[in-house]
């Protein structure tokens, strides 16, 4: 009862704030999202995502280093292939010598214990720019499964810890743990983005890979007929279990900051651990925020990384993870 108690005697001084903080942000909580390029002494910026790179393998294996240094342990790979190389059927995703397969073992020879997730998903591989095989203006489900299933049998061939499916197709973690089991990956993860939503926060992420849906006539114009709805809410729930069931081992939320309300349901909803990724339109929007001196960035970027950690969030795919880290520590 006032005045005996007063809530702001926990809040008078740096010391007394930081012994009873209940979100504590460190290196541990970050996976750290690598975008990788064919070619030889490549690092260029992306120009929607300021600050953020594509790597040539040769300068990917000092990026890993510094992540390394820096005390971050996780990464999330995705690969730009060319255009000559994309096809309806995702083939070149296949490819034993492929720019993922490689970029993995180059992550695993420069630092042996990093944990390396891979993207699993047709759009990077597609000429349609879709995350599944293109027929009559419909994406085939169970045609699509089978590739992500063969997909990421060849990630863990390359040595990947966890494979990450990005696709939204039914059933497909059930197919990929499938035949992970049948050849002996008994110990290969799978991070299933269990609700991932048809959001319009995803545009400098195609840019960065080419990977946007294209304008052609039978070529659905948008992901919504596979990715989740932005109003639902209790469909994330059932999505997530499902993955559960079919042998997921870590879910997924993304978008981040607009979806915390999904983090804390699925968090309070599931025994397994629950990753956010905040996604290239966030970064985005601060990065041009800051750069207009509307926002104080560091202020702003904590801000959002602690809210989403207090949703709920073990696991945090984020752009700003060297930052992050860079200010704390």
């Amino acid at each position: 009862m006032y005045p005996l108690r007063r809530n702001r005697r926990l809040r008078q001084s740096e010391a007394i704030r930081g012994l009873v903080r209940e979100t504590i942000i460190s290196p541990n909580d970050f996976l750290v999202p690598l975008f990788i390029v064919e070619g030889k002494g490549v690092k260029e910026e992306i120009a929607s995502m300021p600050n953020y790179y594509r790597f040539s393998l040769d300068l990917l294996q000092k990026e890993v280093k510094d992540l390394w240094d820096m005390g971050l342990r996780s990464v999330l790979l995705f690969v730009k292939v060319p255009d000559s190389l994309k096809d309806n059927s995702g083939t070149e995703a296949l490819n034993a010598d492929g720019l993922m397969q490689r970029a993995i073992k180059t992550v695993k020879d420069i630092a042996p214990d990093m944990l390396v997730m891979t993207d699993v998903a047709l759009d990077p591989y597609s000429s349609f720019g879709h995350d599944g095989i293109v027929s009559e203006g419909k994406i085939l489900n169970d045609d699509t499964t089978a590739i992500l299933a063969e997909m990421s049998l060849s990630h863990a061939n390359a040595g990947a810890d966890f494979v990450a499916p990005s696709d939204m197709m039914d059933g497909r973690i059930f197919e990929i743990r499938s035949l992970l089991e049948d050849e002996g990956f008994h110990d290969t993860g799978i991070m299933s983005y269990s609700a991932k939503y048809a959001s319009a926060f995803y545009g400098p992420f195609r840019d960065a890979l080419d990977s946007a849906p294209v304008d052609l006539k039978n070529v659905p114009k948008d992901k919504q007929s596979y990715q989740m709805d932005p109003a639902n809410r209790e469909e994330a729930i059932k999505e997530t279990l499902m993955d559960i069931q079919e042998g997921a081992d870590i879910v997924m939320v993304k978008p981040g900051l607009c979806y915390l309300d999904i983090v804390r349901d699925i968090r309070e909803a599931v025994d397994v651990p629950v990753a956010v990724y905040q996604v290239s339109g966030e970064y985005a929007m601060l990065k041009a925020a800051a750069e207009k001196g509307w926002l104080d960035h560091d202020a702003v970027m904590i801000e959002q990384i602690t809210s989403i950690k207090r949703a709920g969030a073990q696991i945090i795919a984020s752009y700003f993870a060297k930052d992050v880290v860079k200010l704390i520590s």
